[in-house]
Order: C-alpha cells, then structure tokens, then sequence
C-alpha cells in the first residue's frame, strides 16, 4: 500500500448471520466518515434490533487509520469490540464501522466462545463487503494573471491535471487535487513561476 493510498468499503455490505449454541449474530459492515454517522447507524440498528442484548461495535477512521475505537457493549471486557477491531486490522480498513448484533440463545458461550464469535461474524460481514482503495488527494488554488494562461495549462496538462473549478477573467482562479506523494514536485512547479500564487485548501 502506497503512502497516500488506504482501503475501505464501496458502500454498505450485505447483513451476514452467525449462530452459536443458539446465539444468534448478525453482523454489518459500513463506510463511515465521521463519529456523527457512526451513532445515526448504531441508534437505526438498535431501533431495528430492538429485541436484541447487545449492539457491539468497532470502528476506524482516518485516512491514516489513525483513530479507532471498540465497544463490548455489556459482554465481557475485550470479548466483543477488540475481536471485532482486529478483523478491521486483518483487512486493513479504515473509515469503516462494523456492528455485531447479538441475540442470546440461552446457553452463555464464555469468554473464548464470545471472542471466536465475535471476530466470525465481523470477518463474514467485510468478507459480504467491497473493499475499495482510495488515494489520499491534497487539494491547491492558484490565481494569476490572463497572460500567464498559457504557462500555467502547460504545467497542468505535463501532470495530467484535471481542474475541479476554473475562472478565466482578467484576474484567473483554478482548483485542482493531486496525489499527495505529488503535490509538494506539484507545488514547487507552480511556485517557481512568476505571477503564479498557489496555496493548499481545505477538501
């Protein structure tokens, strides 16, 4: 995996079922892009799971998989939401939320026997899932001048750059995104020519 690059989920994946001794997991696999998303999904499955024990969870964010979290949610301590996180470290996902919801069959499974659970049905559910690579982009503006028009289209088309946004007036504005392993190469072009301003933005 490149450095500006990570996985994640083309969208939703399919609900997958696991039984144990009469428990009854089902599991789900989501792209997520922030904590806000993350609770509208756990109240909307709760609401449809309304009769089960328990909704365990676990979570990562960041295009450098940087923050993460996992929840048992009333099992045991590290029995439930850590197995559920170390599937999403085995497939290498980040900006992804997988929930396990847990129907008890009457029969307790233990420590072990929930662990073993937990982490089948959170691999069944990114395994029902499309696992996607992403670039990590960084995002420019650049103003200048009309006469400098044919300077700057020349930098973009050697890069292959596709403008996002472009204003052509006495005074021209373009936005573009590159890979960013490129965009300091990128920026420099840009900064070596007289007239040119370039400054990142925000995505």
């Amino acid at each position: 995996m490149k450095e500006d690059a990570y996985l994640t989920l083309l969208e939703p994946g399919k609900e997958t079922l696991y039984k144990e001794k009469g428990s009854k997991f089902y599991s789900y696999a989501f792209p997520v892009q922030n904590e806000a998303q993350i609770q509208e999904i756990l109240t909307d499955l709760k609401t449809r799971h309304h009769k089960a024990r328990h909704w365990c969870y676990a979570w990562q964010l960041g295009a450098r998989y940087e923050n993460y979290r996992a929840n048992d949610d009333g099992e045991p301590n590290n029995s439930a939401g850590m197995p559920i996180y170390g599937q999403l470290q085995a497939f290498n996902v980040t900006q992804v939320l997988v929930v396990v919801v847990r129907y008890f069959g009457g029969t307790k499974l233990g420590v072990g026997g929930l662990i073993s659970a937990y982490k089948t049905s959170a691999q069944m559910a990114l395994e029902a899932s499309k696992i996607i690579k992403k670039t990590i982009k960084t995002s420019f503006q650049i103003n200048f001048d009309y006469p400098l028009m044919n300077q700057v289209m020349r930098i973009l088309k050697e890069e292959q750059i596709e403008p996002l946004t472009q204003e052509f007036l006495i005074a021209c504005k373009i936005t573009f995104s590159v890979r960013k392993t490129e965009s300091e190469k990128v920026f420099e072009k840009f900064n070596k020519v007289y007239g040119v301003e370039i400054k990142k933005i925000d995505e």
